[in-house]
């Protein structure tokens, strides 16, 4: 893509390891934000940041900029009116929304990009997703498959385990908004709906480590997307979903009933960001694994392949905020160097590109390993 600048808009604790990067690769990077003295203080003052004016910002676009939105979920339908307005690409981290589909056609006219779902979850584990599943896919051949199991699932809590069996990076707020929102996945052949994604915990070992998992969002989608939904008749469960520590369903049985009751999200987020965030010299941990097991019709089990991530740092600089900004940098980094793509997608999922991001993210210090 003829990229001509990066306007990387919002500088929250996900931000500076992606920023930083990207300015030390020497990109030319315009930094925005809705109050630059905090953005500073969080980039260690190395970059300039513009305080983030849409008007202003609308005024510095020329065609073929990329556009970086690290807002809220809730500003990208805003921010893609003006990418289309000015011509430019867009990328986000926040899952796609069917709302986007009113631009489609309009970032294909401009011969634009619009490519979202591009941190950690959802992300990497897309990456991970595309590598296990092409895999699968040749060693599979020619052979009969009857049943399919896959799961993804992702985590960020403390290294060392608290009373309430997790830490907040950021607000609390879309953690809440996650645990109201319905959740759809296959278990048993058949799809299924849990209106509480918590009301569907379950238990898992891992690395000889025992944690509490739920299924997150809607999964369907995935299943084209990863082009999973050829083998429609025989998938036996297809769940993406959310990690926890061990004890976490018990320590938040306070927060369900809350949300059961509908209490205020924003007076309960204030309230859980006071009491639980890291302390300075914490360590958070992030958890990220991909598996997929297929069986043949004597129920022998003919792949069974789990990628995996496991990193902590300190929180200053913390493993969270490095899994998501550099896979949204090295997604940044591959769009510069693409011109296949126009139109709204997700993250890459071709070979090439999957290959390439996470070569990179191994390069910065993200293990990725296999099992």
């Amino acid at each position: 893509m003829n990229v001509k600048k990066i306007h990387w808009l919002g500088v929250g604790l996900s931000s500076p390891p992606g920023i930083l990067y990207l300015s030390n690769k020497g990109y030319k990077l315009e930094v925005w934000n809705r109050t630059p003295e905090k953005a500073s203080r969080l980039l260690s003052n190395k970059i300039k940041v513009r305080k983030l004016d849409l008007n202003d910002l609308r005024n510095e676009l020329n065609t073929n900029d990329l556009i970086v939105s690290m807002l809220p979920a809730s500003n990208h339908i805003e921010i893609a009116k003006i990418a289309v307005q000015k011509k430019c690409h867009l990328l986000t981290s926040s899952y796609y929304d069917v709302k986007y589909e009113e631009f489609h056609n309009q970032f294909i006219e401009n011969k634009n990009i619009f490519m979202c779902e591009t941190g950690l979850d959802p992300g990497m584990d897309h990456l991970l997703a595309h590598k296990i599943i092409n895999d699968f896919k040749i060693d599979s051949r020619n052979k009969i498959v009857s049943s399919i199991k896959f799961k993804s699932m992702c985590g960020g809590f403390p290294l060392i385990s608290n009373e309430f069996k997790y830490k907040f990076s950021w607000s609390p707020i879309g953690v809440l908004k996650a645990l109201k929102t319905p959740a759809k996945y296959i278990k048993d052949f058949k799809k299924e709906t849990s209106p509480k994604p918590y009301q569907s915990t379950s238990n898992i070992d891992f690395l000889d480590e025992e944690f509490e998992i739920y299924p997150n969002r809607n999964s369907f989608p995935y299943l084209k997307e990863y082009k999973l939904n050829e083998y429609d008749s025989v998938i036996e469960s297809f769940e993406r979903g959310t990690i926890r520590l061990k004890g976490w369903t018990k320590a938040w049985e306070q927060i369900f009933k809350k949300i059961d009751e509908n209490s205020d999200f924003e007076e309960l987020s204030s309230q859980l960001w006071e009491k639980n965030q890291y302390s300075i010299n914490e360590r958070d941990r992030v958890l990220l694994y991909v598996n997929l097991i297929a069986k043949d019709r004597n129920q022998k089990i003919i792949f069974d392949k789990t990628m995996y991530i496991d990193e902590s740092r300190n929180i200053q600089n913390s493993s969270m905020a490095q899994c998501v900004s550099y896979t949204v940098a090295s997604t940044i980094e591959r769009i510069m160097n693409t011109d296949l793509l126009i139109g709204i997608h997700r993250i890459f999922h071709d070979n090439e590109n999957v290959s390439s991001i996470l070569n990179n993210l191994e390069e910065l210090g993200i293990s990725i390993k296999e099992l």
